[in-house]
This record gives structure tokens, C-alpha cells and sequence, in this order.
């Protein structure tokens, strides 16, 4: 009698998952020179003919990854804020904190950024996802800041808050003595009070 375990296919989306955050793995750890199409099937545990089965080669997995990426900060920003109720400076608040906690501030997420970002200049695709990400991002804040302030100029505010949140992520994760998540929320909050007063 076999002990061996019955072959089963998975699902065709479970295995395009699986080699799109092996391939977000593999960014973290290796960036993007290390993102080779054997390192990130062998992170998978796939054959090499299943990226291809699946990605017109790691280019095109590398920017799933990055939507992907974009996809999972995008709901948990979304998250906070429907969590914040439906006063208008409760959800801009909600909004601009979740900068600065899990699942969006990990360090590990910072080295998967700094892969994408490197390629922004270089790979049209990617450029393409880094524009439609970061002008979903502004205008989601430009509705959240419109919802506070009919008046503001919500196009200018987002852009600017857009521009410190990134900046105030970027150094927590490369050194979180300076200063802490929350001080960081409220640096971003003063700005965005700035705006709207």
C-alpha cells in the first residue's frame, strides 16, 4: 500500500497567487536582481514551466506583484477607514494612521517598494502601475479631504500629504528610534488640519 500522498491540482488563481507572493518574497529578501524566474518558483515550490504557464516571464510577475502590493495597502487602508464610522475627520484621520501600522509600515514591505520602485524608470509596465497606484492613492484622500472641507483645495492637500506620509513611512521603516508610528499620525494629521483650516 503507497504512504505517498494522492496528487491533486490546485486551483489555477491559488497557484498564480502563490507565485505572486513568492515573487513579493523574493523582492523582499533579494530585490530585484535576485528576482530570477528559478529563485522565485523554487520560493513557490513550482516548476519553472508553471511561471511561464501563468506570466509572459518575470516581468510581467514582478508587476502583478506590484499591483498585488498596491491591492493589499489599498484594503487596508479602505479598512480603517470604513472601521472610523462616517464622520468625515474620523475617516481622513483613519485614512492617513493606517500609514503607519500592519500591515502597510513593515519593514519588509519597505524592501519590496524600494524593488518596484527601482524599476518605475526603466520598466514602462511598472511605470504604469506606480501612476494608476499613486492616483488612486491622491484621490482617495482628495475625497476623504473634499468630505471634510468642500473648499479645500483637495487636489494640492493630497499631493502634499501624499508626499510626508510617504516620507514619514520611509524613515520608519529604515529606523524606528527617530520616531514612533503614532508620532508620525500626528504629523501627518497636523498637516492634514493645515489644509482644512
Amino acid at each position: 500500500m503507497s504512504t505517498r500522498a494522492p496528487f491533486t491540482r490546485e486551483a489555477a488563481d491559488v497557484r498564480r497567487t502563490a507565485l505572486i507572493e513568492a515573487a513579493m518574497r523574493v523582492l523582499a529578501d533579494k530585490g530585484v536582481a535576485g528576482a530570477s524566474v528559478r529563485t522565485i518558483c523554487a520560493e513557490a515550490g513550482v516548476s519553472a514551466g508553471l511561471l511561464r504557464h501563468y506570466f509572459d516571464g518575470v516581468d510581467a510577475l514582478i508587476a502583478a506583484a506590484y499591483e498585488a502590493t498596491g491591492a493589499l495597502i489599498d484594503a487596508a487602508l479602505e479598512a480603517a477607514v470604513e472601521a472610523a464610522g462616517s464622520e468625515p475627520r474620523a475617516r481622513l484621520s483613519a485614512y492617513l494612521i493606517a500609514n503607519f501600522a500592519p500591515p502597510v509600515q513593515d519593514p519588509r514591505l519597505l524592501a519590496t517598494w524600494l524593488a518596484f520602485w527601482s524599476l518605475v524608470k526603466v520598466d514602462p509596465a511598472i511605470a504604469a502601475i506606480h501612476r494608476r497606484t499613486y492616483a488612486g492613492y491622491r484621490a482617495r484622500l482628495e475625497e476623504l479631504l473634499a468630505a471634510c472641507d468642500p473648499k479645500v483645495d483637495a487636489r494640492l492637500a493630497a499631493i502634499g500629504l501624499t508626499a510626508v506620509v510617504d516620507g514619514l513611512w520611509l524613515e520608519l521603516c529604515l529606523d524606528a528610534t527617530v520616531f514612533t508610528p503614532a508620532e508620525a499620525g500626528a504629523i501627518a494629521e497636523r498637516l492634514a488640519a493645515g489644509y482644512l483650516s
